[in-house]
């Protein structure tokens, strides 16, 4: 029986700095084919050194340096890749980016996405809403491309209340605003709707939440204020939404907490997922 296509998501904070505290280590001992990265920080060539020869590299910069950047590696290259997103007037550069990739005879369509943090009653979040409207309307465009299609990345918007830990304390910030998590209402169904995840909304799914159940977490992200990460006082940001398709062939879910603070190469765990192609 033919491996599962494992495919990881993770936002570095700054690639560079992800790689010197410990990155390549957990990359070569992970089995990953197709790599998601946001929040790059760095340059096309940077990528390509510290990754290797053995990776092929789509990467779409921020259009100011040293901010955001998207980028998918696969040891196998991509048959086409996109990264126009949104109204022509709005810059989304660093923060999309399409491919399609050939899997034994089977295209898979994989994008990675870094919303915006945003920052409530400012520009920052203006930008951030409309980031949200230009992917809500590309998701079943998405769909009608290719039914076997994974948008994955730091989503910076937490749905339900399980997926932050202090959730009560939260919900006039940005990432978990009543205005945000309504986008994924309309994503994946609402909190309550018995068709939540299951053909709800546009009807995409949660991978997290498929495998994870109606628990608290798993969480992807913690400050690095306090004992957050020691105490796990998370957030579920970093998602792999899937076409319910693909979802179906889903055969395993994992966040790869590190083991203590100190192991910790970026402020986010990576998500991986096996399929079944």
């Amino acid at each position: 029986m033919p491996r599962p296509l494992r495919i990881a998501s993770v936002n570095v904070n700054g690639v560079r700095a992800a790689y010197r505290n410990g990155m390549g280590g957990w990359l070569d001992g992970r089995g990953v084919d197709i790599l998601c990265l946001q929040e790059v920080r760095a340059e096309t060539e940077h990528l390509t050194e510290l990754l290797g020869p053995e990776w092929n590299v789509l990467h779409d910069a921020a259009t100011a340096k040293g901010r955001a950047g998207v980028a998918i590696a696969s040891r196998r290259r991509a048959e086409i890749h996109r990264v126009e997103f949104g109204a022509v007037d709005f810059d989304s550069a660093g923060r999309w980016l399409e491919a399609d990739y050939d899997v034994d005879g089977t295209i898979v369509t994989v994008v990675s996405v870094y919303v915006h943090s945003g920052e409530d009653g400012t520009p920052k979040q203006v930008e951030k809403y409309t980031f949200l409207d230009a992917m809500v309307a590309r998701l079943p465009e998405l769909a009608a491309h290719n039914p076997l299609a994974v948008i994955m990345g730091d989503l910076n918007v937490g749905h339900r209340t399980l997926d932050i830990k202090n959730w009560k304390g939260n919900v006039k910030r940005a990432g978990f605003l009543p205005a945000e998590r309504a986008y994924f209402d309309r994503i994946l169904g609402a909190e309550g709707d018995p068709k939540y995840n299951a053909g709800a909304g546009l009807g995409w799914v949660d991978l997290g939440r498929k495998f994870a159940g109606e628990v608290p977490g798993p969480y992807t992200w913690w400050s690095s204020r306090g004992q957050a990460f020691d105490t796990d006082t998370g957030w579920r940001i970093d998602y792999q939404l899937a076409t319910p398709e693909l979802a179906a062939r889903a055969s395993s879910y994992t966040v790869d907490r590190a083991a203590s603070y100190s192991e910790r190469w970026s402020d986010h765990a990576p998500v991986v997922v096996d399929y079944d192609i």
